[in-house]
């Protein structure tokens, strides 16, 4: 089974242990225009991109540089996830990177940003995910 339940596209809260207990709120690419309304109670940003849709790319890195921005999330730290990379047409980390120019919006952000590679079908990445939640919200571990 996939680690994750598959879901309608839409806004899903889930409760994860870390031993602490956080609440995960997960708001679907189209739900943009409501992103706002939430950015006052987020301590940490997961922000997932699809690594096997290229054709997504430049509305994605739009999104990111618009979350990136936002007054409420300036020292909130962000996880940023290429994910997918288990279907053959994935584009690598170094490849994303390049796309979104990473190193550009890294250097020009207020907030850390760490990158991972991850597939929620087979789980690759969910422990380097899971630690950096638990860093990111202040869990010891």
């Amino acid at each position: 089974p996939a680690p994750f339940p598959s879901r309608q596209v839409g806004t899903n809260l889930t409760d994860l242990r870390l031993p602490r207990r956080a609440t995960v709120r997960e708001l679907g690419g189209c739900m943009g225009p409501i992103w706002p309304s939430y950015y006052g109670e987020c301590s940490a940003l997961m922000f997932v991109v699809d690594a096997a849709n290229p054709s997504q790319v430049s509305n994605s890195c739009v999104q990111l540089l618009s979350v990136l921005s936002a007054a409420q999330l300036a020292s909130v730290p962000v996880l940023v996830l290429f994910n997918k990379i288990d279907l053959p047409c994935y584009m690598s980390l170094a490849e994303m990177k390049s796309l979104f120019r990473m190193q550009d919006i890294v250097s020009c952000a207020t907030q850390p940003i760490t990158m991972l590679e991850t597939s929620a079908r087979d789980g690759t990445g969910l422990a380097d995910v899971l630690q950096w939640l638990r860093a990111a919200l202040g869990d010891p571990r």
